[in-house]
């Protein structure tokens, strides 16, 4: 494949690389072009795994955990991200609307709404949120806990954006691109 960062084969892959490729497999049924690249170094992928797990145990359900990926990977301008968390969205409940209003920060609930627009606040200001963002979320009913687990989500996903930009992995799911909407709340 051409990507700037080797896609790795998983049937040559050896070592580390090759045992948390066979994790992947187990678990998903195949390995992404993402965890491909990743496999170029270990620790990364071990970290990107693990942090996986940690999002996974904490508050948040995984539909909004994929609405998090959504607005993190549109705010990051992710096509790769946004494709992968498009069709792991509809399999964690998401409709094709909600989908693309998440990625716009958006949801029929105002506290799914503010704990998007926070995650976008986050991700666009790397970090540097104001008092009012901060308020703001705490309103809609996110308490302390929760800030910083929407953090851990967006570092999270930051990684795989900006290794998807680096890399310019080819993207194996299909294909959506950023800033590209048929569905806006108007």
């Amino acid at each position: 494949m051409s990507t700037r960062i080797e896609t790795l084969n998983p049937e040559t892959t050896t070592g580390k690389s090759k045992e948390l490729f066979n994790a992947v497999q187990s678990k998903l049924g195949f390995i992404p072009n993402l965890i491909k690249v990743f496999g170029n170094s270990p620790a990364t992928l071990q970290t990107y795994l693990s942090l996986g797990e940690l999002t996974a145990s904490g508050n948040f359900n995984n539909k909004f955990r994929e609405q998090l990926a959504l607005a993190i990977a549109e705010e990051n301008q992710c096509n790769y991200c946004l494709s992968a968390h498009t069709a792991i969205g509809k399999m964690n409940g998401l409709t094709e609307e909600q989908t693309e209003l998440s990625r716009q920060a958006i949801a029929a609930d105002t506290k799914t709404q503010a704990g998007l627009q926070f995650a976008q606040a986050v991700t666009k200001n790397r970090g540097q949120v104001s008092a009012k963002a901060i308020q703001e979320v705490k309103e809609a009913g996110f308490n302390d806990e929760d800030i910083l687990e929407i953090v851990l989500n967006v570092v999270s996903n930051t990684l795989t954006n900006y290794v998807n930009h680096i890399a310019e992995t080819e993207v194996d799911f299909p294909s959506v691109e950023a800033g590209k909407f048929t569905v806006t709340n108007n």
